[in-house]
């Protein structure tokens, strides 16, 4: 096991490496950066020029992204162009989408999981066809129309809960936005469980697990369940680094102030630093949630070893 992450870790030194290489071209080919900070009025040349050179943007590309990247393993992920460096904005947004992303994939796995065990096990029952339905619903919504209704329905009109999110973004507060955030992942989680189900209770193990003539709740949980969610556990574990990037839509509607708060802005003004900055963070989280993954693998199959 222990040579099996030491060379998990060494592979994915070159998966980082290019993936935040391809991140800083898109984002330094995408537009002037120096005319989004000026504003709607173009800076004259000298000022361009000392801006450049302030952010060191009149050196070539190659060399910006190894200043970039020499910088990030010292813990510096620059400046934006607001003066307050990367890591501030990181300090006060990662907090809360973190708490958000906990939420979302707390929903996926009781739900999700609980509404897949329900429906393999009664496969073409009315039940069955019920959530199926739903689940193609869910998934054929988008979500900014699947957030906006419920910020209508339970904020606005019912009075449940509060149309936007405080400054503070406690976990009651997070409840529906973390909802929303999971709905298309829960539906998904919710379908693979069911086949993951009603694949594997037709196996050999479950057939002999019942002729011993154990519990039904324990064949399900200890043989059925474990085996079914090796697939599910590779969806969530990938699920969680698509969570966090891709909150800037449900962080918009209920005005969280979390990492699509701060991408949606960086992006909007063209603040390369701080696009970058926060990018790479979440690279970093996407594999080692990957490499957490594999090694659960391991929990839930004990026939999986690895050398």
């Amino acid at each position: 096991m222990g040579r099996y992450v030491v060379r998990r870790l060494l592979q994915m030194i070159p998966v980082f490496v290019g993936a935040t290489l391809l991140i800083f071209l898109m984002v330094n080919v995408m537009g002037d950066p120096i005319a989004g900070l000026c504003g709607e009025r173009a800076c004259d040349p000298a000022t361009a020029a000392q801006l450049k050179k302030e952010f060191g943007l009149d050196k070539p590309v190659w060399q910006q992204y190894l200043t970039y990247m020499g910088n990030v393993f010292t813990g510096d992920f620059g400046t934006a162009f607001n003066g307050q460096p990367v890591t501030e904005l990181m300090s006060t947004a990662f907090p809360v989408t973190i708490r958000l992303t906990i939420v979302a994939i707390v929903l996926e796995i009781v739900i999700g999981i609980t509404l897949g065990v329900v429906t393999g096990l009664r496969r073409g029952r009315p039940v069955d066809t019920g959530v199926l339905l739903a689940t193609l619903v869910v998934i054929s919504v988008p979500t900014f129309v699947t957030g906006l209704l419920l910020q209508l329905l339970l904020g606005v009109e019912w009075g449940w809960i509060k149309p936007s999110v405080s400054s503070e973004a406690t976990f009651g507060e997070l409840i529906v936005p973390g909802l929303v955030l999971a709905s298309v992942s829960l539906a998904y989680v919710t379908r693979l469980t069911r086949t993951s189900i009603a694949e594997n209770k037709r196996s050999d193990y479950v057939r002999t697990a019942v002729a011993k003539g154990l519990p039904r709740r324990r064949v399900v949980t200890r043989h059925l369940l474990r085996n079914s969610l090796i697939p599910v556990v590779t969806f969530i574990g990938t699920d969680i680094g698509a969570l966090m990037g891709g909150a800037i839509v449900t962080e918009r509607i209920f005005n969280i102030h979390g990492v699509g708060y701060q991408l949606y802005q960086g992006i909007l003004r063209q603040n390369t630093q701080t696009v970058v900055g926060f990018v790479t963070v979440l690279v970093l989280v996407f594999l080692v949630a990957n490499l957490l993954v594999d090694l659960l693998y391991a929990v839930l199959d004990p026939r999986i070893r690895y050398a």
